[in-house]
């Protein structure tokens, strides 16, 4: 038998495979992993029959269908003023997680340092450490995650390579507001640090605000790499199609790593979507649905011992129990899975450091009924 010496020693089996195995054990209603129970629009569902049945059925492009990549072009100059050439500074990916893989890979070397802001969606810190960078952790402050800026400038120093920002936020739903993007951008000016993106829930943002991408501010575009999810933005999460835009050098870079690790995506998918992205009201209306799912849950547990703030963005909820229990909230999360049928993901597993915030998070990209039925569970706590 071989003994590996692992490169990943401290990394097991994701939350999300061990709480899914949890709730199917306990037959619990599952409002963990982030993925909706409904299909998505037929309309797309038929574009990709016919792109089946037209033979895309062979390699796309390394770096993606022309069609999409132009279509994706004119969707961010659309929304955020900012034009990246389809042919040099668009690539189309397998999901935004193998994105953001991939750029991690391109760019951090042994003992680079790399800020990442937590909590943090599971894909980052393992990536920086397969690649020999070291993790910078910074923390958001106060029950309402926000950035402490001061904080921040702190903990760059001349080994930072890259920062990696999310928003909207996941696990948290926080957005970040135009004042966050402008005293990133003041920081970051006069480095040579990367900014990696994570936008992957940039169509849902609530109550009347607007996505702040970094594509969108012009010092910060220079650097960044946009990350993005057809999978969230669609309904489609096991389709794994998303992708990223960055400047023309910093593109060809990311390329030579993508043309080795997956060389292409499905086809027929790109050419789907291609056709689809025609009309921007498949996308532009998303916050409007995800907000009526998000009002209709937080209304049928406003009586219960929980306490909320309403969700800025995404399709995550946190729940603060304080009130319930002083268990820990990986003990309360497994709690409520075999006592009561509902599994949720606790917040501290998207952190390295400790953590003791009392926050459950749970995803409402679900249909009413089962929404209903969780609203239930949490009321008779």
């Amino acid at each position: 038998m071989i003994e590996p010496s692992s490169k990943l020693p401290h990394v097991g089996t994701t939350i999300f495979t061990t709480i899914g195995q949890l709730a199917r054990e306990h037959d619990a209603i599952n409002l963990s992993q982030g993925f909706p129970n409904f299909d998505p629009d037929p309309a797309l569902l038929e574009l990709v029959s016919e792109a089946f049945k037209k033979s895309h059925n062979q390699y796309a492009p390394m770096q993606g269908v022309l069609s999409l990549r132009e279509a994706i072009s004119e969707k961010i100059e659309r929304l955020h003023g900012r034009y990246y050439h389809p042919e040099s500074e668009i690539t189309v990916t397998a999901g935004a997680t193998q994105a953001i893989f991939t750029t991690i890979a391109a760019f951090v070397r042994q003992n680079d340092e790399v800020i990442v802001i937590e909590p943090a969606f599971d894909c980052y810190e393992p990536a920086i450490s397969l690649f020999g960078g070291k993790i910078v952790p910074l923390p958001l402050e106060g029950n309402d995650f926000k950035m402490n800026w001061s904080a921040f400038k702190s903990a760059i120093s001349p080994k930072t390579k890259m920062v990696i920002i999310n928003t909207p936020h996941n696990p948290t739903g926080t957005i970040w507001s135009e004042s966050d993007m402008l005293q990133l951008q003041e920081i970051l000016r006069d480095t040579n640090i990367i900014l990696l993106s994570d936008e992957v829930y940039e169509h849902i943002v609530f109550d009347g605000k607007a996505h702040e991408s970094a594509s969108k501010y012009p010092d910060l575009a220079t650097r960044s790499f946009i990350c993005c999810s057809f999978g969230k933005t669609f309904h489609a999460t096991g389709w794994k199609v998303g992708y990223c835009a960055a400047p023309k050098s910093l593109m060809l870079e990311f390329q030579k790593v993508h043309q080795f690790n997956v060389f292409s995506v499905n086809h027929a998918m790109q050419v789907a979507l291609a056709e689809y992205l025609k009309d921007p009201q498949h996308y532009v209306n998303l916050g409007a649905f995800y907000q009526e799912k998000r009002d209709s849950f937080l209304t049928a547990i406003k009586d219960s011992r929980f306490k909320m703030i309403p969700s800025g963005g995404t399709y995550f909820q946190l729940l603060e129990y304080s009130d319930i229990t002083d268990e820990k909230d990986t003990a309360f999360a497994e709690h409520l899975i075999k006592e009561h049928q509902l599994a949720s993901i606790p917040v501290s597993v998207f952190c390295t450091g400790p953590y003791d915030k009392k926050f459950l998070r749970f995803c409402f990209a679900k249909t009413d009924a089962v929404l209903e039925k969780a609203s239930e569970i949490l009321n008779s706590i």
